[in-house]
């Protein structure tokens, strides 16, 4: 019975029990010697081809860098001397018009004039100091290289040709803009197209994704008026942009912007959101020049979405009866400063629709002609099945639609500024 009780303790084996099932060896698979020893040699052979890739993608990851760096000092090298020739010759011409003009004269004009040499003196030095950075960059790398390829050196010369390569973007893009609104601010409102939750939603999105653009730009973009939804969109939104070149920037992304998704439903079917974008230029520094007849003028009070039926709602709407624009303001404490902002963006809207369409007269304007510019589609944002982005202006495709909703829009402004000056020179 002792035995037999041995016999039933958990790994308690008797040599009887296996007497006729083999050695304990079958239980036991031995590895042979051979097999260990090649294991150690494959691991050990493996581990310096480990160490030459890490070794061979840091070199490259350098390489990479370097060139980068060369690229961009090359590219300062060759415009930076020309354009600072040009801009200090014109900053000469500003300071003549200053010496040679009574100051007291106009205040609007001379405020224009102070404005403009301000703004010559501002690029005069930010483009001698493109001069110091690209020396800089390539002094930094070619002591990296002294001191056996350091990768640190090489980080901070890469920083320094980006700061140089960010301004040239800025610097040659401003040369191409050369309309007459160009220069002013900008003022975007964004509107639902259907009035859905998805509709509005995508308001939502599109809104954040200028005022991180502007972000971007180093400015802030206020978003003075919006109307928001049950559901946690924007049946509406205006933004002000109060630098200079806003409008220049931004006025290709007026139109219809669609968005593209999977039916929440079944996830096969494509479903499209559809929202408005207005730009304007917003006149920072003067009133847009233009006279509309009383007349042609409808002025009305309406309750904003975010007022309680019983307080008096300090916003207004001015609709021009013979184009049928209509526009409002809201974000005004006053229905009188809210008046004077409305008819001011009534103004920029016309004087924009004379310049698109080559008239001299207000009256000249036909409505079908404004309701085609609002409803023309500008860009698709495709989010299922593949992420990408398509602008129909400029016929740019980017597969990377999350970057552009966080406010990376600069390769579809550059490239809708590049196709405006290709059809104007045609």
């Amino acid at each position: 019975m002792k035995m037999a009780a041995e016999s039933l303790r958990p790994g308690f084996f008797n040599e009887a029990q296996f007497k006729n099932r083999g050695n304990f060896s079958s239980y036991y698979p031995k590895i042979p010697a051979s097999a260990s020893f090649s294991s150690r040699a494959s691991r050990a052979s493996q581990e310096p081809l480990d160490d030459d890739k890490n070794k061979f993608y840091k070199e490259l990851g350098m390489f990479s860098l370097r060139k980068r760096i060369e690229d961009s000092i090359l590219r300062a090298q060759m415009l930076a001397p020309t354009a600072l020739e040009l801009e200090e010759a014109k900053h000469v011409n500003q300071e003549e018009v200053v010496r040679d003009y009574d100051l007291w004269d106009d205040l609007s004009k001379t405020n224009e004039i102070l404005i403009k040499l301000a703004d010559s003196a501002k690029v005069v030095d930010t483009l001698r100091d493109l001069k110091y950075k690209a020396e800089e960059a390539k002094l930094i790398t070619e002591l990296a290289e002294m001191d056996a390829i350091n990768y640190a050196l090489f980080k901070q010369a890469y920083s320094a040709s980006l700061d140089v390569n960010k301004f040239l973007d800025k610097y040659e893009m401003s040369k191409l803009l050369k309309g007459p609104y160009d220069m002013q601010g900008a003022c975007i409102t964004l509107e639902s197209r259907h009035g859905d939750v998805y509709s509005e939603r995508w308001v939502g999105q599109l809104t954040q994704m200028y005022v991180k653009w502007a972000e971007r730009q180093g400015h802030a973009g206020r978003i003075v008026e919006k109307c928001p939804s049950n559901n946690g969109g924007l049946r509406s939104a205006t933004i002000e942009l109060e630098f200079r070149f806003a409008y220049g920037y931004l006025s290709g992304e007026r139109g219809v912007h669609t968005v593209i998704r999977t039916s929440e439903n079944n996830g096969v079917h494509l479903e499209a959101t559809l929202a408005s974008v207005d730009v304007i230029p917003l006149f920072i520094e003067s009133s847009p020049e233009l006279s509309i007849d009383d007349e042609d003028i409808l002025v009305s009070y309406p309750s904003h979405c975010e007022d309680s039926p019983r307080r008096t709602s300090p916003a207004v709407h001015v609709q021009h009866i013979p184009t049928g624009l209509e526009v409002r303001s809201t974000g005004e404490r006053s229905r009188f400063a809210n008046k004077v902002k409305a008819l001011n963006r009534l103004k920029a809207k016309l004087l924009v629709l004379l310049m698109d369409q080559g008239l001299s007269s207000v009256k000249s304007i036909e409505k079908g002609a404004v309701s085609a510019v609002s409803s023309r589609e500008t860009r698709k944002y495709a989010l299922r099945p593949s992420k990408m982005v398509h602008d129909l202006k400029s016929g740019v495709q980017l597969p990377d639609v999350n970057g552009v909703l966080n406010g990376n829009l600069d390769p579809l402004i550059a490239a809708h500024i590049n196709s405006r000056q290709t059809s104007i020179c045609q």
